[in-house]
């Protein structure tokens, strides 16, 4: 009877042992379903040299499945607190989408005004409204001056200031 005792124990811890095994190999699987995919953390930060831009020209980038529009302000564009700096140059940067409908403005360089064509919304060459219905400015990315380039997707300092000034919705 004693060794009819040992083989239930035996066969019991191992029983255990597997389940275990078992349930430490799910936990895991579960976890790595939780984790973003890869493409979706490459996506997550842009880096943008900023070296190569010309004056009013816009360079659209994608960040996170959207437009970022970025233009270099040439000198005869008037200042504005939204504006990016970086050394001696200003930019604009915001993500291309109208904030009437989510349609994306044409930039037109001539005038230094992006126009929807949807509804017939016009924003000037700092994203403010300037003729309805587009409810508010368009919107700021979340960004960081890294020496000459722009890094989307990270709160910089400016960023942060912006913010605190509340010039981003």
């Amino acid at each position: 009877m004693a060794v009819e005792k040992e083989r239930r124990d035996f066969l019991g811890m191992a029983l255990g042992g597997f389940t275990a095994l078992g349930g430490i190999a799910a936990l895991g699987a579960a976890k790595r379903t939780w984790d973003p995919l890869p493409s979706v953390k490459a996506a997550g930060f842009t880096t943008v040299d900023l070296t190569e831009m010309k004056e009013n020209q816009l360079v659209v980038e994608k960040w996170r499945g959207k437009p970022i529009f970025i233009l270099k302000h040439s000198k005869d564009m008037k200042s504005d607190p939204r504006d990016v700096v970086v050394g001696d140059d200003k930019y604009f940067v915001a993500i291309g989408l109208c904030t009437h409908l989510g349609c994306i403005p044409a930039y037109v360089p001539d005038v230094h005004e992006f126009h929807c064509a949807c509804h017939g919304g016009q924003f000037d060459a700092n994203g403010k409204v300037l003729k309805s219905p587009p409810p508010s400015p368009l919107v700021i990315p979340p960004f960081k001056i890294d020496g000459t380039k722009l890094v989307l997707g990270e709160e910089g300092p400016e960023f942060k200031e912006m913010k605190a000034k509340k010039l981003i919705a």
